[in-house]
């Protein structure tokens, strides 16, 4: 079979926060949060290495091991002794030489970035405006000076593993991380890319907690990343999605918001809650009681920029549970009734240009061409983050996903709206 141009699925789940490594790890953690002694800040050095730290501040570090291990998990880096890095490479080499890139396995025109931080680089921005005001710019290091520009993130994870599409930094509030993963897959939906690395990251200083007015305890520092990409793209490389996106909505308070993703007050398999929600008197609660509800905050810290992307993550591990306890696959898979052998057929489907607007309710699994059977609301996630105060509430629904790779999947062209060299 062929899938639409508008079907996106996450092939690729990372994590960079303390004492959880893995999805179904982050789940538990939020589930029964751990007492005694907070776990030991993550240890950025272990995953990226000495050289991946030269010259960038703490959020860019967490977002790079987040994304490398997403690019890992969705089979879009060498595998071990394939690398290539030279192995005689020079131990005094910078940080963003090739000797220090992984590049992608596939061409880095056809992978964008988008990242979501609202304090990453907080600090940097304002010890060197500071540094200007009491002394003067010559005491700036010119090597640290790129680490106040607000793209920092998105643009390290760029350069590190070369990936030159569309390359975006989101700093949008509390609803921030899932706006970034509904602008991921917009893209892919609409042709721009085959696939887009999502990152959302946070940390937390004295800068940070000043602002804030809470201790550092209470805030996040880690990272969470996707690899959110086209079904058809996938499954020409043989990869399985772990989950697939389903309708996003952007509303002015929690009720629409859930009511929009929801009709007929159907309830979902799980609800992730905005960060603290407190739940309402009976009948003001928009989500069932009897439906299970994650506060990934409660686990990590509070986390800004990256809880949308966080909440993706915890939310796989959840859909991934559901199926073992159900000891099938969450969707049967439809039968392969074409296979893609030419650029003629792969691209008889136009590109669904997505309606962005506020509120557009934007289902990535529709559009002409998609084939999936319908999947019951009771087995999707329902993931929620903003401020009911601020009119900003964002919500998504993550959905099971079959596994559709062919065991010898066709190498699909490049469509019309991508850059190839």
């Amino acid at each position: 079979m062929t899938h639409g141009p508008g079907e996106v699925v996450i092939t690729g789940v990372g994590l960079a926060v303390p004492g959880a490594s893995t999805p179904d790890a982050l789940l538990r953690r939020t589930a029964c949060p751990v007492t005694g002694p907070d776990p030991e800040p993550f240890d950025t050095a272990a995953r990226i290495g000495r050289r991946g730290h030269r010259y960038k501040d703490r959020a860019t570090r967490l977002a790079l091991c987040a994304a490398l291990e997403a690019l890992r998990d969705a089979d879009l880096l060498p595998s071990d002794g394939e690398s290539d890095r030279p192995a005689d490479g020079p131990a005094d080499a910078p940080s963003d030489s090739p000797s220090d890139r992984e590049t992608v396995t596939v061409p880095g025109d056809t992978v964008g970035v988008v990242a979501s931080s609202n304090l990453g680089n907080l600090d940097t921005a304002c010890l060197t405006t500071t540094a200007i005001a009491e002394r003067s710019a010559v005491d700036l290091s010119p090597m640290s000076l790129p680490n106040a520009s607000s793209n920092v993130i998105a643009s390290w994870v760029a350069i590190r593993h070369g990936l030159r599409g569309p390359n975006l930094m989101l700093c949008n509030g509390p609803t921030s991380g899932l706006d970034a993963v509904h602008w991921g897959a917009a893209l892919v939906a609409a042709g721009r890319v085959r696939r887009v690395v999502v990152v959302g990251a946070e940390t937390h200083n004295a800068v940070v907690e000043d602002l804030l007015g809470r201790s550092a305890g209470e805030l996040l520092d880690g990272a969470g990343a996707l690899v959110v990409e086209g079904a058809r793209w996938a499954e020409a490389r043989g990869a399985r999605g772990v989950a697939a996106l389903g309708p996003y909505e952007r509303r002015a308070g929690l009720t629409g918001c859930v009511e929009a993703l929801l009709p007929d007050a159907a309830a979902p398999g799980v609800w992730f809650t905005p960060e603290r929600y407190a739940e309402g008197p009976a009948g003001a609660v928009p989500v069932p009681r009897a439906v299970p509800r994650y506060d990934v905050t409660g686990a990590v810290g509070r986390a800004s920029g990256a809880l949308g992307v966080l909440q993706c993550v915890a939310a796989v591990g959840w859909l991934a549970r559901a199926a073992a306890t159900t000891g099938a696959e969450p969707v049967e898979p439809v039968q392969r009734v074409e296979r893609v052998e030419s650029a003629e057929r792969v691209e008889s489907a136009e590109p669904v240009e997505p309606d962005a607007g506020a509120g557009s309710g934007t289902a990535f699994g529709a559009g002409p061409g998609s084939a999936r059977d319908p999947v019951p609301v009771s087995r999707q996630a329902l993931i929620t983050s903003g401020d009911d105060t601020a009119d900003a509430v964002a919500g998504l629904l993550l959905r099971p996903t079959p596994d559709r790779s062919h065991p010898h999947p066709a190498r699909a062209p490049l469509i019309s709206m991508e850059c190839s060299r």
